[in-house]
């Protein structure tokens, strides 16, 4: 069994200048709760890894217009303009990584490996100072991994050996991140007993996941959950 912890107990190990990997996607599946209970400690000096900066107000966005994030590496910041600014003026470290790149040295990461080889980047500003490979006549640029201390992750269910079931687009990136991150917590909108939920609507299987924490604010309507996911028999 994963314990099964408050928004601020599953945190207490997030110090200031703790690297922290993100799911979600424009705010979609972003852990809203955990975003929170980080906000409302007093986190600052972050390095937040994530696809986007989603919106000011919505999710990872809390974080960067409150200044608690210090080095961003994403793959885009366009639809919050607060993250434009703190770049331009220095006062974020911001490192934009092409949205293939960053998902592929996110899975490197947790499947161990040393490396992804593309061919994105080359011939522009993005490879010089990397390491170039030429392989049957193409050049390729070797990217490092990619990985955190800590991962938020939003689910709509989860057992309590901590499977989860993450619905259509809200996967994103985060089933390579729950791989990628030393200590992993899913908040999810539903927690059942193990059994209860189908192996084969398993996104996430539980060996990933570290604690465990109920939303306070579900996405969606709980009513209508059994539309997305079922129970095994």
């Amino acid at each position: 069994m994963k314990p099964v912890l408050t928004p601020e107990q599953a945190i207490e190990a997030i110090k200031d200048g703790s690297s922290v990997m993100a799911g979600g996607f424009m705010g979609c599946g972003n852990a809203f709760t955990l975003i929170d209970a980080l906000i409302n400690k007093g986190s600052k000096d972050l390095t937040l890894i994530t696809s986007d900066t989603a919106f000011p107000d919505v999710g990872v966005g809390r974080l960067i217009c409150q200044g608690r994030v210090k080095n961003l590496v994403a793959t885009h910041i366009g639809t919050n303009p607060v993250s434009g600014r703190k770049m331009n003026s220095g006062e974020m470290n911001v490192t934009l990584v092409p949205q293939g790149t960053f998902s592929e040295r996110i899975r490197a990461r947790g499947a161990g490996l040393g490396g992804v080889l593309t061919p994105t980047g080359i011939g522009t500003e993005i490879e010089k100072g990397r390491q170039k490979l030429t392989i049957e006549g193409r050049e390729f640029l070797l990217e490092p991994p990619l990985g955190a201390e800590f991962a938020l992750i939003k689910a709509e269910v989860c057992d309590k050996f901590g499977n989860c079931f993450l619905p259509m687009a809200t996967k994103n990136a985060s089933v390579v991140m729950a791989m990628a991150a030393d200590y992993v917590i899913v908040e999810a909108d539903r927690i059942v007993e193990p059994g209860e939920l189908d192996p084969d609507r398993i996104s996430i299987p539980g060996i990933f996941i570290s604690a465990i924490v109920k939303a306070a604010l579900p996405a969606g309507n709980l009513a209508d959950a059994n539309l997305s996911w079922t129970p095994k028999n």
